[in-house]
């Protein structure tokens, strides 16, 4: 099972830069609102982009989706790990939670 971040955590990780944040969303979901610097990659497309985004198998990257009950953010990080990736986490609550906080978004 992928390792949770807390979305105070996540803040801070993206504030420093140290950190790739994916948004499993993808499409029109990702282009209407991301959270900070979000890279778009939808669990069909992993094993074909993961490569090019992700070239460190071992740099911090975290998954989310829209809310706790959404399944991409969970299978995007299943398959990154399953490719070698050692640092995945997800951010089980997701972008309802973010928005809901108050945190930025950005838009495409």
């Amino acid at each position: 099972m992928t390792e949770l971040i807390t979305r105070d955590d996540l803040a801070a990780a993206i504030e420093a830069g140290t950190v790739t944040v994916l948004d499993t969303l993808g499409g029109e979901y990702y282009a209407a609102q991301h959270l900070p610097g979000a890279v778009p990659l939808v669990r069909a497309e992993v094993d074909a982009l993961a490569p090019g985004l992700l070239p460190d198998l071992d740099a911090a990257v975290v998954t989310y989706c829209s809310n706790e009950a959404c399944p991409n953010s969970g299978q995007v990080a299943d398959r990154l790990t399953a490719l070698g990736y050692t640092d995945v986490r997800k951010y089980r609550e997701g972008i309802q939670d973010w928005v809901a906080a108050g945190l930025p978004t950005e838009s495409a």
